[in-house]
């Protein structure tokens, strides 16, 4: 069997379910695999892992929900004969130092520089489809969206721009060894970016600042677990310092044009008008899909 197919797992997620038409529209073998499409691929589950990665050159990994299960996982794909990883991470994950926040896409980073792989790894900003798309999108649509994020500005990046370099990595020589910090072409609060959708759509929308703590409580309330709450919490407390508040060349670096503009989210617009699916609440727990 030729080791030519590219395994893209999470494909049922914001960057898998872009890149796979990508990649089957250049011509290249593709499996998808998540838990409940496609290929059955489950981290919880090591018996799902074989068949995954049978005949697979080149993988597209997004990292599990706990440290750990990816280092295991890549030295079977060494096994197999798989010979390129691309892991998607999170924007300055080097700089994240004591934080809770992101050791599942640290661990991931660490299994592919020390695996044998020819690695590569996409940092992006937070996406800028965080507002439609699960994340911001029902608070949004309840007239109020409640974090606290401060007033420090994030380049939010559009999830296609993120697909794009993903598709170049993993079908390209000369990204071998490479780290990819993406960013949007223009940083925007929170604040700035809930008016602008608010006047895009015309809904009454409005912006609350919150410490970490009240955020915490609210998510608690609606139906999170404590320490996920905690979790996304320590999210907004390393955006809080300005890190990653500026932008990066290297969506264009990657792909050899920049980033898409996305009008301080009013693409968001459209979709927002649309019914929601169901959530568990305002606050729903998607925050999980930031990197997905």
């Amino acid at each position: 069997m030729s080791n030519d197919t590219i395994l893209v797992l999470g494909a049922t997620g914001k960057t898998g379910r872009r890149l796979l038409p990508r990649l089957r529209l250049m011509g290249v073998p593709v499996r998808a695999a998540s838990r409940s499409r496609g290929t059955r691929f489950d981290w919880s589950a090591p018996d799902t892992w074989d068949d995954a990665l049978a005949g697979v050159g080149a993988i597209y990994l997004v990292a599990p929900p706990w440290p750990g299960p990816a280092a295991d996982f890549l030295a079977r794909a060494e096994a197999a004969g798989v010979r390129r990883v691309t892991v998607l991470s999170g924007r300055g994950a080097d700089q994240w130092g004591e934080s809770t926040f992101g050791l599942d896409m640290r661990s991931a980073e660490a299994a592919a520089r020390n695996s044998t792989l020819e690695w590569t790894i996409l940092r992006p900003n937070n996406f800028a489809q965080n507002f439609d798309e699960d994340l911001f999108r029902a608070p949004l649509q309840a007239g109020e969206l409640m974090l606290p994020a401060g007033d420090v500005p994030e380049p939010f990046i559009d999830v296609d721009d993120v697909a794009d370099v993903a598709a170049r990595v993993l079908t390209e020589p000369g990204h071998a060894g490479k780290v990819y910090e993406l960013s949007g072409p223009e940083p925007v609060t929170f604040a700035a970016a809930t008016e602008l959708i608010s006047r895009a759509t015309g809904l009454p929308i409005a912006y609350k600042q919150v410490t970490a703590e009240e955020y915490i409580a609210a998510l608690v309330e609606s139906g999170a677990d404590e320490q996920d709450a905690e979790h996304v919490a320590a999210m907004f407390t390393l955006m809080a310092d300005g890190g990653i508040a500026g932008t990066t060349g290297e969506v264009a670096a990657a792909r050899g044009t920049g980033p898409r503009r996305n009008e301080g989210q009013t693409l968001s617009a459209p979709a927002l008008l649309r019914p929601s699916r169901p959530s568990i609440s305002s606050y729903s727990m998607g925050w999980l899909s930031f990197r997905v």
